[in-house]
């Protein structure tokens, strides 16, 4: 078993030019490392308002639980605006990108497996 308090995990500010990051720099609380756990990750990430990641995938699901603010969760499509409640369900290898909405910050809880990449 791993128990984490947040108060205990260091914040990590994406750097500048990062190439997950299309727009501005997130900040993220690793709660749980996929290492660690062998498989599993979850952290908590605030957007500020107008920032978002690049178009990337997931080598496995990703599961995000909308804590705080207006957030958009987008596809090649579609984009879709989520609130605090909100469950987003993505799929493997689905080419995505989330962030907070121009007006509103955004946090979730990001829950996950696998490996990330930056697809253009």
């Amino acid at each position: 078993m791993i128990i984490v308090n947040p108060r205990d995990v260091e914040p990590f500010k994406t750097p500048e030019g990062d190439p997950f990051m299309a727009r501005g720099r997130m900040s993220m609380l690793r709660l749980l490392d996929a290492e660690t756990t062998g498989g599993l990750g979850a952290s908590l990430v605030t957007f500020p308002p107008g920032t978002r990641l690049s178009f990337h995938t997931h080598s496995a699901e990703q599961i995000l639980y909308v804590t705080e603010g207006k957030g958009i969760v987008a596809t090649r499509d579609k984009e879709y605006t989520v609130t605090p409640g909100m469950a987003v369900f993505i799929p493997p290898d689905e080419v995505h990108w989330h962030g907070a909405a121009d007006d509103s910050s955004f946090t979730h809880l990001a829950v996950h497996r696998g490996v990330s990449k930056v697809v253009q």
